[in-house]
C-alpha cells in the first residue's frame, strides 16, 4: 500500500522537522514547506493527502495560503496548526477540515490527521 502524502508548511524549521520525524513514525510520507508560496508551488506539482498549515508565516500567511490552496483542489484537506487560538473565530478558518493549537504533544494533531484521511476516503 501506498504512504499518504502529506505536506507540512510551517516557517519555523525546527517545528517542521519535529513534525516530520513524528509523522513520518505514523507512516506518512511527508513534505515540508516553509511558506506559503513554497506550499502553493509544491502543491502544483505535487498530489497531497493532507496539508498541515501553519497561520503566522511571513509574506503569506496560513489563511491565505488555505483559500488559493483551496480553489486549486477543493476537496484537499487542510488542517490549520497554530499558536494563535484566536484565529479560530476568523472565518477564513472555517474553510479548514480541523484546527489545533500547537503544543509540545502532537497527539491532538496525529488524531486529527488521522481523522481527516478517513473522512477523505469515504
Amino acid at each position: 500500500m501506498q504512504k499518504q502524502k502529506i505536506l507540512v508548511v510551517d516557517d519555523e524549521v525546527n517545528q517542521a522537522l519535529l513534525y516530520e520525524q513524528e509523522l513520518t513514525d505514523e507512516g506518512y510520507e511527508i513534505h515540508l514547506a516553509n511558506s506559503g508560496q513554497e506550499a502553493l508551488k509544491l502543491a502544483k506539482t505535487n498530489t497531497y493527502d493532507l496539508v498541515v498549515l501553519d497561520i503566522g508565516m511571513p509574506d503569506m500567511d496560513g489563511l491565505e495560503t488555505l483559500g488559493r490552496m483551496l480553489s486549486m483542489d477543493n476537496k484537499l484537506p487542510v488542517i490549520l496548526n497554530t499558536a494563535y487560538p484566536s484565529y479560530k473565530d476568523n472565518f477564513m478558518s472555517w474553510a479548514a477540515d480541523a484546527y489545533v493549537v500547537k503544543s509540545s504533544d502532537l497527539s491532538e494533531l496525529k488524531t486529527k490527521i488521522k481523522e481527516s484521511l478517513n473522512k477523505k476516503r469515504t
